[in-house]
């Protein structure tokens, strides 16, 4: 067989590193991007912070016609990649689709970040950052110094290891127990228990020196006892049953108080099933003195530190706005999670003059910067766009609650929007919608189908919505099991499996029939 050179043109799928980036700040969370931000003004230097909404960049290319969220639709309609050719070829499509995704700059130099719909199908602009009264650059305000210090005092948060200290202040101790008990306070967790053992924390820091840790053993249960009587009571436990007999010890001393210090010495396993019959045995009270005993423990606090919790770091941010208005409802971006950023003029206008060895290094840096700033801005007009179509579809639940929930798929919104599945997924993944029943994530719209009797469809959210609801009104002494709410179910049109409606309640955090039964 001879020998012999063939030249062949396939297609092959790439990825090239703007739609990448563009990939990866779609898929992050506000916090995420937050500081990717950070992390990409340290970098570049031609990356700064502006006050106002940046315009679109513009890279001194032909432009086109039609707007950045079309061209975007027309790429982003494959699963996340594009067509290179191979061999000669591939070089040439290559240049060719970071040109193409070069184009996509709009001419127009007026933000389009901050478009709104509305939905009777009209487009308005939303309200400028002034609205909102906080913008995400630097503000310049007439307060001075001991103003702001005092207004950041105010609103400092204290902790439940500096709530303790205060109290020990009033203490005289000597600075051996002093010490013993600042040591303990330190070393509570954030529910207010000492994991470690007095004998572990006293052999830790003598380092193996016997008689130092039996002395020290015995200044820490000094400190310890007096850790006990501090507020919040029960603070300083080694365990859930010593947090729930400290607790008890500032109850009324009466037969219920008794009887609920020896359920705190029996295993907690019985308390947790409400072994009535059980604990009477062991306890040696009634079985109404017992469920008497139970109702009083169930008022406890089983974590007396949770309460000094910083529950700001909990706080969601809302990356979209929705507001009734007339008959339709109106979908706008915040603007205070929207990274204002703009490429430095200096530094560019520079760029333009310099032609030494380092200019292609730096003229990569300023492409980077624009291709950064391009990517933010189509993250957030992807993000409008979904949760348009979001609000579109779900209309009933943003007028009537979650029972009115419609069921909806990724694939309903990706062939609206012309978009990949994957793309849906990673605009709704820890991204949140700030509605007139609460903040959600953009995934609690979606919720798979259950078949009705009228050969109809039920959102499977709308579902766990009823559930929910049938198990608040239930009667406490005689709860509804998973197959009498089945049952239910079935009478109302909806068909659902009592293995279903198991799945259900335990995604509700709804404890089972015999766990929710009254005494």
């Amino acid at each position: 067989m001879k020998q012999g050179l063939s030249l062949r043109v396939s297609q092959h799928l790439a990825l090239t590193p703007q739609l990448q980036q563009s990939i990866r700040l779609l898929q992050l969370s506000t916090l995420e991007l937050s500081q990717e931000v950070e992390q990409m003004l340290d970098e570049n230097p031609f990356l700064e912070i502006t006050e106002e909404a940046a315009p679109r960049e513009e890279f001194g290319l032909e432009q086109l016609d039609k707007p950045v969220s079309q061209e975007v639709q027309e790429f982003e309609a494959a699963p996340d990649f594009i067509a290179a050719s191979s061999i000669e070829t591939a070089t040439t499509a290559s240049n060719d689709s970071l040109n193409t995704l070069e184009k996509a700059s709009d001419e127009s130099t007026e933000p389009k970040l901050e478009e709104s719909w509305e939905g009777d199908g009209t487009v308005e602009s939303a309200p400028d950052d002034g609205e909102w009264g906080n913008d995400a650059g630097p503000r310049k305000n007439n307060l001075d110094d001991s103003d702001a210090d005092a207004s950041d005092l105010t609103g400092e948060h204290e902790t439940l290891q500096a709530h303790l200290h205060r109290q020990s202040l009033s203490l005289r101790l000597s600075d051996i127990d002093r010490a013993a008990l600042h040591f303990l306070i330190e070393s509570l967790n954030d529910d207010g228990y000492l994991d470690d053992s007095l004998a572990s924390l006293a052999s830790g820091l003598a380092g193996g020196d016997l008689v130092q840790t039996e002395e020290l053993e015995q200044h820490f249960a000094m400190a310890l006892s007096l850790l006990h009587h501090m507020e919040p009571a029960g603070v300083g436990a080694r365990n859930l049953a010593e947090c729930l007999s400290l607790q008890l010890l500032d109850c009324k001393d009466c037969e219920e108080t008794r009887a609920a210090m020896a359920i705190c010495k029996q295993p907690m396993e019985l308390l947790a099933k409400r072994d009535v019959k059980r604990l009477s045995q062991l306890c040696g009270f009634t079985d109404a003195v017992i469920k008497s005993a139970i109702g009083v423990i169930s008022r406890l606090d089983p974590k007396p530190g949770r309460r000094f919790a910083n529950v700001e770091r909990n706080v969601v941010v809302p990356d979209v706005l929705v507001v009734k208005v007339g008959r339709g409802f109106k979908v706008t971006l915040n603007s205070d999670v929207m990274p204002r950023l703009k490429v430095h003029d200096i530094y560019a206008n520079a760029m333009k003059q310099h032609k030494g060895s380092n200019a292609q290094a730096m003229q990569q840096r300023l492409q980077e910067a624009r291709w950064f700033i391009k990517n933010i801005q189509q993250r957030f007009d992807t993000i409008l766009r979904v949760s348009t179509a979001i609000v579109e579809r779900q209309k009933n639940f943003f007028s009537h609650g979650e029972l009115a929930m419609r069921p909806l798929v990724l694939r309903e919104i990706a062939d609206e929007l012309g978009l990949h599945e994957s793309t849906i997924s990673r605009v709704t993944t820890a991204k949140y919608m700030n509605t007139p029943f609460g903040t959600f994530e953009l995934k609690y719209f979606f919720g798979s189908a259950l078949g009705t009797e009228t050969g109809g469809n039920a959102s499977s959210t709308a579902v766990r919505a009823l559930i929910k609801q049938l198990v608040a009104v239930e009667n406490l002494k005689k709860p509804l099991s998973d197959n009498q709410i089945s049952e239910m179910l079935k009478e109302q049109g909806i068909e659902c499996a009592r293995r279903t409606v198991a799945k259900y309640r335990e995604a509700l955090r709804i404890a089972p029939a015999n766990l929710r039964k009254s005494l």
